[in-house]
């Protein structure tokens, strides 16, 4: 029997350094060790596996859809491979970064994955108040923004709307320290901590460190899943060109048509369509001050030299 034959499919549900969860068809985890330095599997990624004793080798890594990730001057952080949509939570309090905010949305427009903000804490009236009016350009320019509140009991319908949402796709769920995102895997998981328990049993209870991101299936039919990530203190977009930025910016995309050149960075020209637009008002269908704030400040940094 050739080697070709003799591989398996599997899912990858965890990963910790160099080290990869695997989930078979039938649904049984084991540790696996990618063979080779540009083998490298990550969460959501569907991979032929050789098994080895109780553990398994990565051979090979299908070809992905989409693959979120990060990447500042030292290092590229991958999230997960594969995903339908990433949730982005942020909370009423503590106050979320509009920029991280920003830069989340340009990643997943990057690869063409369908992002939601989740607003939560929408007990705390008036600072949930707030925190929506901040959000108000973000409804305008079409994307999908949810009030939740994770300590509701039951199936409050603010929860109810946001497994709706989650319904049949594969989410990837980012967000800041304090926004909840452990309480809302807890919520919306049924055994998570089982389900933890099994990557670390997989793992070796001890042999290898806690994964850094998991897989988590909601239903028994396997069709709707959450991937819980790291938290993270920067994100970074060096991996995108700043005369890309604009196209990954849907305010400034749709005025960059009345521009007067077509290379035009929408910084200094004349006759800029997207300068133009910017309202001052903030409010109405312009580009928020901010959001162009923003985008100043992202073109600024990727149009550095990388430093060696």
């Amino acid at each position: 029997m050739s080697r070709t034959a003799e591989l398996e499919r599997g899912l990858v549900v965890g990963s910790h350094g160099r080290h990869v969860v695997v989930e078979t068809p039938e649904g049984r985890q084991l540790i696996c060790h990618p063979r080779g330095k540009n083998n490298q599997a990550v969460v959501g990624d569907r991979v032929l596996w050789l098994p080895s004793g109780d553990e398994g080798s990565v051979e090979q890594i299908e070809p992905r859809r989409n693959l979120f990730y990060r990447q500042d001057e030292v290092r590229t952080k991958s999230f997960a491979a594969n995903v339908d949509q990433v949730l982005i939570l942020i909370a009423a309090e503590p106050e979320f970064s509009e920029s991280q905010l920003a830069r989340a949305l340009v990643a997943a427009e990057a690869e063409q994955i369908l992002p939601v903000i989740v607003l939560n804490k929408s007990d705390l009236a008036e600072a949930h108040a707030r925190a929506w009016a901040r959000l108000a350009p973000y409804q305008r320019m079409g994307y999908t923004v949810l009030p939740l509140n994770l300590k509701a009991p039951g199936l409050a319908p603010e929860l109810t709307a946001l497994q709706a949402q989650l319904r049949g796709r594969a989410t990837l769920v980012l967000g800041p320290s304090g926004a909840g995102k452990s309480t809302l895997i807890n919520r919306v998981v049924p055994g998570a901590q089982a389900q933890t328990g099994e990557i670390s049993t997989a793992l070796n209870s001890g042999k290898h460190t806690t994964t850094s991101t998991r897989w988590y299936w909601i239903d028994s039919t396997r069709q709707t899943a959450l991937i819980d990530s790291p938290g993270f203190q920067e994100f970074g977009l060096r991996h995108i060109a700043a005369a890309q930025l604009a196209t990954l910016m849907p305010d400034l995309r749709a005025q960059a048509g009345s521009c007067r050149f077509y290379n035009c960075s929408h910084l200094h020209e004349p006759d800029c369509g997207v300068i133009a637009a910017v309202d001052t008002a903030d409010e109405g269908d312009g580009i928020s001050p901010s959001r162009y704030r923003i985008y100043s400040e992202l073109h600024a940094e990727l149009s550095q030299a990388p430093r060696y």
